[in-house]
């Protein structure tokens, strides 16, 4: 497995499907929520690492991590999970206008609407990741290329912002403002992360490969999402 291909139809099906299976907690993301939530990561203000955000991905607490069957299993999904995001970014450094939002739809009163609530929660979830990293966007002239965003999948809106996503042809709108948006954030991040990747962190710390792994498999590192890293 390559990590830098795509996601065939059938192994995204498959990732869908583990996503949505049993031995995944209710807190799991989506395939769209994980698509927003790697777009967060992809066109934010800093790289994260994949052993920090993984977690993230089963759910807020570490109980969430999911039931493998086997080593390979877990090797297998969080490749696809790997794969997946590298996609974003490629589209995004090579040909940033073929990028898609991976919004569902629906039939609403004989029209296909987009449905962009679950792609906008998780695109939430990226940004809280670093909160405080994303909040010179949310303190700038442009905040505005958040709102949509914020509309939809912010946990809790104001009582006066209800109106605002109160049926399926407004939310429509907010979908389509949303994939509009997305090019302009990326802009706005720009300097800041081609100016981090300049620049050598000699003062990070680092996560030693015999250091238990971040995303809860009780495994060390090396033999977990830093095996996954190394593949990249």
């Amino acid at each position: 497995m390559h990590l830098d291909e795509p996601l065939s139809d059938k192994e995204f099906n498959e990732l869908d499907k583990f996503l949505m299976s049993e031995r995944c907690s209710d807190e799991c993301m989506t395939m769209d929520a994980l698509h927003g939530y790697l777009t967060a990561l992809a066109i934010g203000p800093q790289e994260v690492p994949f052993a920090e955000w993984l977690p993230r991905v089963w759910g807020p607490s570490p109980e969430d991590a999911p039931e493998f069957k086997s080593d390979a299993e877990h090797k297998r999904i969080t490749g696809l999970i790997a794969r997946v995001m590298n996609d974003i970014i490629t589209t995004f450094e090579v040909a940033p206008n073929e990028y898609e939002p991976l919004f569902l739809e629906l039939d609403y009163q004989g029209r296909k609407l987009l449905d962009a609530e679950s792609w906008a929660w998780g695109f939430c979830e990226g940004m809280e990741l670093k909160a405080d990293a994303w909040q010179p966007l949310w303190d700038s002239d442009q905040a505005e290329l958040l709102r949509p965003i914020y509309l939809l999948g912010a946990e809790e809106i104001e009582e006066e912002e209800l109106p605002l996503v109160d049926n399926p042809v407004k939310c429509d709108k907010l979908a389509i403002e949303i994939e509009a948006a997305i090019p302009m954030i990326r802009r706005f991040w720009a300097p800041l992360r081609k100016s981090a990747v300049e620049t050598v962190q000699r003062d990070a710390p680092k996560l030693g490969r015999n250091d238990p792994c971040p995303c809860g498999s009780g495994k060390k590192y090396k033999k977990c999402c830093g095996a996954e890293q190394g593949d990249a």
